[in-house]
């Protein structure tokens, strides 16, 4: 049975994620480690909040982030999921943050490496969010084509300098737009003339995936530039094209490219649906991939084994 490894991105995090797990003595070591490569107390704010703190994007996403490499681990150890715990994945893959995740799970990063870039990322993106007004809604019940109408619609009335494109295909019927606080506005008053079902303004800090990601795509990539990234032992796919990376050297492009574009989790799965993966297992805290995953298989009418591990 061909299986994927899936990690979830920004969004995933809850307090007390990890904080069970963080009994197991090496669970706690990884936790300590991760404190002292951010240079704060990142493990307290897992356990114990306070929410807002652990909502912003520069402590979510190394907090994210750890937690997904804390479940790896007590997994691999037999302490969760044991009736998995040996097995290899034969691809792995991760949504937005999470395909960090994915690659430090599949032996292209230290975990160092890993959480240093991802702080760097959150970050950036906060800082970028900060300087920019923007905003992301999420568009129900409409597909890639009718969005892209609904985008060129708002942008045509929203008049020059506004900005809106589809950044997270998610699953059938639930694509992500960001940009401009006022494009985002306008989308969500005109989405359901364009077909939508409902148009779900999002509580984030900026217009992640566009444009203006800019400023911090250009320096997260200082930073990717000077990594060591080494070979999988599998595939990894990426986000932005839903394909397999064919080795480091294309890592630091397509990391610091999917700051600024699409998100296209469904076409991957699609993809590896076709190629016949039938396991699929969620790595990392809450369930979000799970229920994305399940919609995915089910409009392709495959039927599939997932599993959740989140220490809970």
């Amino acid at each position: 049975m061909k299986t994927l490894f899936m990690f979830p991105g920004q969004g995933a995090q809850h307090i007390g994620m990890g904080k069970s797990l963080s009994q197991i003595p090496e669970i706690a070591e990884l936790y300590q480690n991760a404190n002292e490569i951010v240079g704060y107390d990142l493990a307290s704010i897992c356990f114990d909040g306070p929410e807002d703190k652990l909502n912003m994007t520069d402590v979510s996403q190394p907090a994210i982030f750890v937690t997904s490499a804390a479940c790896l681990k007590a997994m691999r150890m037999g302490k969760i999921a044991t009736d998995i715990s040996d097995i290899k994945p034969d691809c792995c893959a991760g949504l937005s943050l999470g395909e960090y995740t994915a690659l430090y799970a599949a032996g292209a990063m230290t975990f160092e490496q890993g959480l240093k870039l991802v702080q760097l990322r959150g970050s950036s993106m906060q800082e970028a969010a900060n300087n920019s007004q923007g905003s992301m809604v999420s568009i129900l019940g409409m597909d890639e084509q009718a969005v892209d109408k609904l985008c060129a619609a708002v942008l045509a009335e929203a008049g020059d300098g506004e900005i809106l494109t589809g950044v997270n295909y998610n699953c059938p019927g639930q694509i992500v737009v960001s940009g401009s606080i006022k494009a985002c506005e306008l989308a969500s008053a005109k989405a359901e003339e364009f077909g939508a079902s409902r148009a779900v303004p999002l509580k984030v800090a900026g217009a992640f995936h566009s444009t203006l990601m800019a400023p911090a795509a250009e320096k997260l990539g200082v930073a990717l530039q000077g990594c060591s990234f080494t070979d999988t032992a599998c595939p990894v796919i990426a986000n932005v094209d839903a394909l397999a990376y064919v080795g480091p050297a294309e890592m630091p492009e397509k990391l610091m490219k999917q700051l600024v574009d699409a998100v296209r989790w469904q076409q991957s799965i699609e993809k590896l649906l076709d190629d016949g993966f039938e396991q699929f297992v969620e790595i990392g805290p809450g369930r979000v991939l799970t229920g994305l995953v399940k919609k995915i298989a089910r409009n392709k009418k495959i039927k599939i084994n997932i599993i959740t591990v989140n220490g809970q």
